[in-house]
């Protein structure tokens, strides 16, 4: 999120004037979550809005990005960006625990919590997350960073985004061989299963702790100098839309909304809508078999075709875009652009790489990693190993300026 530079300056009009545009853009945002609340079911629906806004929010204010804050790492040896994604997993997983041991009090073998991002682990997981990695490098961004990036006026995201339904595309094509040779006999490996709800949370935690303290001995040297505290209120209140927020607020937030989202709806996720997309026009003009065994049983970024477009899944989607726009908008980071042909083959050719990867994996770094690992589940943390690799690669493979814009 955030990995390609914005090389055109943003036009900068005077800041009540922003903040009138970022008002106007919420105010429709919290108008259609009344309507939605009105309607038959329609409070899970506004629900999803709401919390898609506030990731959006959180996303682009903190510029909260794996791609980024990987490459940053890598390449810079900054370890905010990657605490960051720590501290969101390590709240998440709290959150995750409480609501998956009431949904599911034992965990028993054999029984697993309904809609969790629990998948089969296998060959397939591991190819997956490195086609997932490699589009993150081609495209500059993952998934969820390309979308709000959309609302920043990206030039590349839609033709990112567009790619990636050609890659889920792609995977259901695939779906059917890959299943019937691994996938269909893979584990799903729940930690619960094996240490119960407490063992696994103090053994997540423990781990994410063992990760987080070389990165964070490296801090000091990393950590840029601290602004001073505003001495007014009015200063105070500016800093929610000027300059960046911490790292650590992002990881925060990120780990707090998945929670809530668990709990009133279902795990975080945010590639269903693409996936839904590519399998019903795929499906439509008959290029992906009728028949995709087991696909619907699948625990992850579900497809749903001929639906209405009105639920949870779509409308957390929408509500990202939304948020992100107006963040962009009260920060004076809206900066639309003409796309170049650069933009536009990075942006198909990453997202065909992601669709794809993200589609075997059932889930992105939004639902497989995130979710996945806040949830206890092996399947996120070995996709999650899986794209930090191919990142890795794909870091020492592109040159500098293409892996950054």
């Amino acid at each position: 999120m955030g990995g390609e530079v914005i090389a055109a300056q943003p036009v900068q009009a005077k800041p009540s004037l922003r903040l009138l545009a970022a008002g106007a853009v919420l105010a429709f945002a919290l108008a259609a979550a009344w309507w939605l609340a009105g309607r038959p079911g329609g409070r899970s629906a506004s629900f999803a809005l709401l919390a898609g806004v506030s990731l959006g929010v959180f996303l682009q204010r903190a510029r909260f990005c794996f791609f980024c804050h990987t490459r940053d790492w890598f390449r810079h040896r900054d370890p905010r960006g990657l605490l960051a994604i720590l501290l969101a997993i390590a709240v998440g997983t709290v959150g995750y625990h409480v609501v998956l041991g009431n949904w599911l009090p034992v965990p028993e073998p054999g029984r697993f919590p309904p809609d969790a991002h629990i998948g089969p682990v296998s060959w397939a997981l591991v190819v997956a997350g490195l086609s997932f990695g490699a589009g993150m490098v081609v495209s500059g961004s993952c998934i969820s960073a390309h979308l709000y990036r959309l609302g920043e006026g990206s030039p590349t995201a839609p033709f990112a985004l567009l790619g990636a339904v050609l890659g889920f595309g792609l995977g259901f094509a695939s779906w059917n061989p890959l299943y019937s040779a691994t996938i269909a006999t893979a584990p799903r490996l729940w930690l619960p299963h094996h240490l119960g709800y407490g063992g696994t949370l103090v053994a997540q935690l423990v781990v994410l702790a063992a990760l987080a303290a070389p990165l964070w001995r490296r801090l000091p040297a990393a950590a840029t100098p601290q602004r001073p505290l505003p001495s007014t209120l009015r200063a105070a209140l500016a800093t929610l839309w000027e300059g960046r927020w911490p790292y650590w607020v992002g990881g925060l937030g990120v780990g707090l909304i998945g929670a809530f989202v668990i709990q009133r709806i279902q795990p975080l996720g945010v590639t269903t809508p693409l996936g839904s997309v590519a399998r019903e026009i795929a499906g439509r003009y008959g290029l992906v078999p009728e028949r995709l065994e087991g696909l619907d049983t699948m625990p992850g970024c579900s497809t749903v075709v001929g639906s209405s477009w009105m639920t949870a899944p779509n409308l957390l989607v929408a509500g990202l875009v939304i948020g992100a726009l107006a963040s962009a908008v009260a920060s004076g980071q809206f900066a639309p652009r003409r796309p170049t042909l650069r933009h536009v083959g990075r942006g198909l050719l990453g997202g065909v790489l992601l669709g794809w990867g993200a589609m075997i994996a059932l889930g992105c770094t939004v639902g497989t990693l995130l979710s996945g690992t806040m949830a206890g589940a092996a399947s996120g943390w070995v996709f999650g190993a899986a794209v930090l690799a191919a990142v890795w690669a794909g870091l020492k493979i592109a040159p500098a300026s293409r892996a950054a814009g």
